[in-house]
């Protein structure tokens, strides 16, 4: 399969087995020239290989008039935002998806590659690239839908009798986050400064303010909303994939000190508002559709309510990994990978997390985000955040060079990647989604 893409695309050039985006991927985003300077234009994008596509510039040049949509897809396009494109439906998603396969192919559409022009203004090498978000994001809601994740933090807080709370097994137990502060990978941030717990042994001895010692991550997949939902019509099970535009990988970056002293009795709330971060990309679930597989956890149990059923009950194999790259670390290094999890893992799935989301008749939007809570699995390599591989911090972890780690230092780069890949499919990657902890305003 990789050689056959390297022939069909070889008119941009090869495409290495190791790159995540092939002719197989076509993700999409929102992608601005570096040589333009800060005023650049922001534009919808795919990825082929080391290039980023200008779609607005195929768009206004003619090259999408012929598929579903026409002139409306053609317009949604050369929007700076995916917004309106995501609001169009699966159906054109999969026509421009398909028509972009089509014009890179060797064989299939010669349009583009005999137009000289429109591809010098068109398709442009990565080094010349900045990403931003790929939509205004209106709301963001995050799950905490892995079972192995919850079983972990309630044996911590609980003892394992009681680890999970009763309703956890009947229902995609979610909060709704700060959409103002998601940002595109790449973006730093400063430390979070809150009330902590004065004496962690004893709450009744009150707070004290500062900067948070125990700075997380949290391994997530999001998910993008395309078609919303009026208010009041839940989205069923068996519809969701036609509202989902696709996924992206997820940093919940968390504020574990904080969190404990302000969760009770609504949850989370400054321990997690600051940042979010997320990958530029948004992998389509059609270029997913190959990587279908049953969860980790096997049957559910007890049987979901009716509205929950999902009758293909199941997930993605999606490889997901994170990494450590302390200051002072070049570039260069690849970091310490900390954690190696799967996707597969989710106890409740996508599908049942938006069910569930819209039963009460919230409504969706195009461009709403919402992430999957921490992806761990049933062994210690793969936990899905420094909380659970540290065990409170009771446990450090070991990384190259010498240095250890209970929570994030400033200085601290968290590189997550995520990808599909097996035999006869080839590779469908997500890119990376990374920060860096600065020191924080004290």
């Amino acid at each position: 399969m990789e050689k056959e893409q390297e022939k069909n695309l070889s008119w941009i050039g090869p495409i290495s087995k190791e790159s995540d985006f092939g002719l197989n991927n076509i993700p999409f985003g929102i992608a601005s020239r570096i040589s333009e300077g800060t005023n650049a234009r922001h534009f919808a994008a795919t990825a082929i290989g080391d290039f980023v596509i200008d779609l607005g510039a195929l768009a206004l040049a003619g090259l999408f008039s012929d598929v579903e949509g026409g002139d409306v897809t053609c317009a949604a396009l050369q929007k700076p935002v995916l917004n309106d494109f995501m609001a169009l439906g699966r159906p054109i998603w999969r026509s421009v998806r398909s028509k972009i396969q089509s014009l890179f192919h060797l064989t299939t559409d010669s349009t583009l590659r005999d137009n000289t022009d429109l591809r010098k203004i068109s398709i442009i090498s990565t080094s010349d690239i900045v990403m931003h978000l790929p939509a205004r994001i209106g709301d963001y809601t995050d799950f905490y839908s892995s079972r192995d994740h919850a079983y972990n933090v309630g044996v911590m807080i609980r003892g394992p009798a009681n680890a999970l709370q009763p309703n956890w097994s009947w229902l995609p137990v979610g909060y709704h986050g700060r959409s103002s502060s998601v940002v595109v990978s790449g973006t730093n941030f400063k430390r979070p400064c809150g009330q902590l717990q004065a004496d962690p042994t004893d709450a009744t001895k009150g707070a004290i303010f500062g900067a948070t010692k125990r700075l997380d991550f949290e391994l997530e997949v999001g998910a993008w909303i395309g078609t919303g939902n009026a208010l009041g019509d839940p989205i069923a099970v068996k519809d969701a994939d036609q509202h989902i535009f696709g996924l992206c990988l997820m940093n919940d970056w968390s504020a574990r000190d904080i969190q404990t002293w302000e969760y009770v009795p609504l949850g989370p709330f400054c321990a997690k508002n600051f940042c979010t971060s997320v990958s530029p990309w948004i992998v389509t679930l059609d270029a997913l559709e190959g990587f279908k597989c049953p969860t980790s956890s096997g049957a559910q149990d007890p049987a979901p309510l009716p509205y929950l059923v999902d009758k293909e009950y199941g997930s993605y194999d999606i490889q997901l990994e994170v990494a450590i790259r302390p200051s002072g670390q070049s570039k260069d290094e690849a970091g310490s990978i900390v954690t190696r999890s799967n996707y597969k893992h989710m106890y409740w799935n996508l599908r049942q997390q938006l069910a569930h989301h819209t039963i009460s008749g919230c409504n969706m939007n195009s461009g709403d985000l919402f992430g999957s809570g921490t992806v761990s699995g049933p062994t210690e390599g793969e936990r899905g955040c420094l909380l659970e591989l540290t065990w409170k911090g009771e446990k450090p972890l070991q990384l190259a060079g010498g240095e250890t780690r209970t929570f994030l230092k400033d200085g601290d780069e968290v590189i997550m990647k995520g990808w599909c890949e097996k035999e006869g499919t080839g590779r469908v990657g997500f890119g990376k989604c990374s920060g860096i902890v600065l020191k924080a305003n004290e």
